[in-house]
């Protein structure tokens, strides 16, 4: 079984996003075209956004460290350490209000 230390990822993708331009840094933990599901974990330095997006279908947002707040339209919601996030199935964007870092988990439909 092959496996991963979250929190070591989480520490080394914070580091890296504090010191990226960007502010962010991410990796993906399992998944990829071949697999119905793909976990990414995501680093954001506090203040720093996932600028507005489509939806990538049914996925779900772990709160792993830190303070997220998602929003979609009119909507928003903010997560802590614990904290599961339903993806809405509309345009989004995320924003750190401190560093954070998340688990991105998205069920992908396998081309027949």
């Amino acid at each position: 079984m092959n496996g991963h230390s979250l929190d070591r990822l989480t520490d080394e993708h914070l580091a890296a996003a504090r010191e990226h331009a960007s502010g962010r840094s991410a990796v993906t933990v399992h998944g990829g075209r071949e697999h119905h599901l793909r976990q990414t974990l995501i680093a954001l330095a506090g203040g720093r956004s996932l600028g507005e997006h489509e939806s990538p279908g049914e996925a779900t947002l772990q709160v792993l460290r830190g303070r997220v707040r998602l929003h979609a339209g009119d909507e928003t919601w903010e997560g802590g350490p614990g904290d599961l996030l339903l993806i809405p199935p509309q345009r989004h964007d995320l924003e750190a209000l401190d560093d954070a870092a998340v688990l991105l988990t998205v069920a992908n439909r396998l081309a027949d």
